[in-house]
C-alpha cells in the first residue's frame, strides 16, 4: 500500500500525515533499527546535533517473526498502556521524581515549551508530536 508512493525524503513526517495513517498507528521500537549517518542528508542536519547524533543502533539480531507479538495488537496494547498513564502521578517540568510520571500539555504550543525544557524533540506533523501514541509522548531517562 505505501511502497508505490514512498517519498524520497522526510518519510517519518510523511508517515504521520492522515492519508498514510488512516487512523492507524506505527509500532515504534524503543531501540532504533535505523541510523542517521550525519548532518548531510535530506533534512539538512535538522535535529542532528541535539537529538539524532545521540541515537545508538541496535547491534543484536532480533527475530521478530519468532516472537509472540500479540501484546502489540491495539485491543491488547491500549488498556495496560492507558492504565499506566492514568496511574502515573502528574509531575512538573524541572522537578525530580522517581518511577513513572506524566507531564500534561494542553495544546501543541504547551507541548513544545515543555519538550524544549526536557530536551526532547518538539516537532509535530499533522497535529501529531514526534513519537506520540494517543497523544502520549513516552520519554525514558537516560
Amino acid at each position: 500500500e505505501l511502497g508505490p508512493k514512498w517519498p524520497k525524503a522526510y518519510w517519518d513526517d510523511w508517515m504521520r500525515e492522515p492519508p498514510q495513517r488512516k487512523g492507524r498507528s506505527c509500532l515504534r521500537p524503543e531501540v532504533p533499527r535505523t541510523v542517521t549517518f550525519g548532518q548531510i542528508g535530506s533534512s539538512q542536519g535538522q535535529f542532528f546535533t541535539t537529538h539524532l547524533s545521540k541515537m545508538q543502533l541496535n547491534t543484536k539480531l532480533v527475530d521478530f517473526t519468532a516472537r509472540d507479538m500479540s501484546h502489540l495488537v491495539k485491543d491488547a496494547y491500549d488498556p495496560p498502556f492507558l492504565g499506566r498513564v492514568a496511574a502515573a502521578p502528574e509531575v512538573q517540568v524541572g522537578k525530580k521524581f522517581e518511577g513513572d510520571g506524566k507531564i500534561l500539555y494542553s495544546d501543541y504550543n504547551d507541548f513544545r515549551g515543555k519538550a524544549k525544557s526536557l530536551g526532547i524533540m518538539d516537532d509535530e506533523k499533522a497535529g501529531v508530536p514526534r513519537t506520540a501514541y494517543l497523544g502520549v509522548v513516552t520519554v525514558n531517562e537516560g
